[in-house]
């Protein structure tokens, strides 16, 4: 079976490390809607949109400045597409009690007819958290304990749940998400994020390692282990430097194949582009490639 295919959505986040081009700085919804509607008709498995709330100023040109928030961006993105996934890449959880998200993403999940992937965080940019006023040095604990209250509360108008950080019972959350087993994928970059996948989550979606680095980390034998017993795991890996299939067709192929036997089940793609056609048609390109593969 071919790796499959989701889209690091253009426009809605401009990263500074990747010069992004005149049209995508000047990018609308209606940009990051044809870019939906074609990962879709090319059978793209998600589009993606991440979370910032605010960048510090003294950050933006390491950070950049612009993230448009993921439920309405992919609330939107929904009512103008039939079957992509909606994953939100990452939110924050330290950003949201864990009421709130289910609210907000089983609306969201219940609108668009099931189509939510919740891709989650712990968090690293620690001014953020201080200007939000939410706790920074127990961040982690809190993640956890919000994503095992995410877990039992995902697809019930009657959530419970009684952790360290979190706690209720006797409320109704309504609309809730479709189905109970909503896809939780965990984004970070350490060992301890993808144990937190593992144990907490239904894949890894890690950022800003380099191949060696993630092969070395899914080879780890204790969590290979621990893997191997789950039915099913999601690894969703991201190619650097973005990928230029119509440009470099054979070295594509020798990054996908690369990065699926390091144990890639899906690719997080960015392009190189100079405008929205190229854009589009690279896209296309890169499933042709992919559907050509064993």
């Amino acid at each position: 079976m071919p790796i499959g295919l989701g889209v690091v959505t253009p426009v809605v986040n401009l990263n500074p490390r990747l010069e992004p081009p005149e049209w995508e700085r000047q990018g609308a919804i209606d940009d990051i809607v044809e870019v939906a509607r074609a990962a879709e008709e090319a059978g793209y498995r998600w589009v993606s949109c991440p979370e910032h709330v605010c960048i510090p100023v003294a950050l933006a040109a390491q950070r950049g400045g612009r993230y448009w928030d993921p439920a309405v961006t992919l609330a939107f993105v929904a009512a103008r597409t039939s079957s992509i996934g909606l994953l939100t890449h990452v939110l924050v959880l330290g950003y949201h009690h864990p009421l709130e998200v289910l609210k907000r993403y089983g609306t969201l999940d219940a609108a668009s007819g099931g189509r939510l992937i919740l891709g989650v965080g712990v968090g690293t940019l620690r001014p953020e958290f201080e200007v939000l006023g939410v706790p920074y040095e127990d961040r982690g604990a809190r993640a956890d304990d919000a994503m095992a209250a995410l877990r039992a509360g995902l697809g019930r108008s009657d959530p419970v749940h009684h952790g360290p950080f979190y706690a209720y019972d006797d409320v109704i959350v309504d609309p809730c998400a479709v189905e109970r087993h909503v896809p939780i994928w965990v984004g970070g970059r350490t060992r301890r994020s993808l144990r937190r996948a593992v144990d907490l989550g239904d894949g890894w979606i890690p950022f800003g390692l380099e191949l060696p680095a993630l092969a070395r980390l899914l080879a780890d034998q204790e969590l290979s282990a621990r893997r191997a017993r789950r039915e099913s795991f999601e690894v969703v890996l991201a190619p650097e430097p973005p990928l230029d299939p119509l440009g470099e067709s054979e070295h594509c192929i020798e990054v996908v194949r690369a990065y699926a036997k390091a144990g890639a089940t899906t690719l997080a793609v960015r392009f190189v582009h100079r405008s929205r056609p190229h854009y589009l048609e690279q896209l296309n390109a890169l499933s042709a490639l992919v559907g050509t593969l064993d």
